[in-house]
């Protein structure tokens, strides 16, 4: 019987490269969205950034559906946690956030030129495909990538007023008093897109 011999290939990120993003991350990424322009909000995110934290996230939702009982029979938690998150960032569309935020013409610069200029081939036997630009998705393992999908993300917001969202990486908790309850569809909606 003939063995199937698979190579998988996994994107290594060079130590020296992890340092610089790192770098990138806590000099400028991080300060840029401590003041960010009124499309973005970081507020509501509690991951992948220097004041979040799992704690934090919990003491919210927990202090937002108290908040929200106390004019509400009834509060409703929707827990969303998006498969494949990191993979769906489209390059284009965090380049333009990134745009947004306070930070260097240089730094920009760097991060346009870390996300541009990838490509992936298959191999398999003797067989090779095409290749491909690679226009979306963070390379796993890298130090930038959980912070561009703060990011990427930080212009998802509630669309109901009184509705509350809260996100730790790519967990979304929408927060629906029972007056919004109609709402949902539109929430949920709105987090698919």
């Amino acid at each position: 019987m003939d063995k199937l011999q698979f190579l998988v290939l996994i994107s290594i990120t060079p130590v020296l490269t992890r340092i610089m993003e790192r770098t990138v991350v806590q000099s400028y990424i991080y300060p840029a969205i401590q003041q960010p322009p009124a499309c973005l909000t970081f507020d509501e995110q509690f991951a992948f950034r220097p004041t979040g934290s799992t704690t934090a996230a919990i003491i919210t939702i927990l202090h937002k559906v108290t908040h929200l009982l106390v004019n509400n029979r009834y509060v409703i938690v929707i827990a969303i946690d998006c498969s494949k998150a990191f993979d769906t960032v489209r390059h284009s569309t965090l380049l333009a956030k990134m745009a947004q935020l306070d930070m260097q013409d240089s730094t920009y610069n760097w991060l346009v030129n870390f996300f541009n200029g990838h490509s992936h081939h298959t191999k398999y036997g003797e067989q090779t495909s095409t290749l491909k630009t690679i226009s979306a998705s963070i390379i796993q393992g890298s130090a930038i990538g959980p912070a561009s999908y703060v990011v990427d993300a930080s212009d998802l917001q509630a669309v109901t007023n009184g509705t509350a969202l809260c996100k730790y990486a790519d967990d979304t908790y929408l927060i629906i008093p029972a007056v919004n309850v109609d709402s949902r569809p539109a929430e949920l909606h709105n987090v698919n897109e």
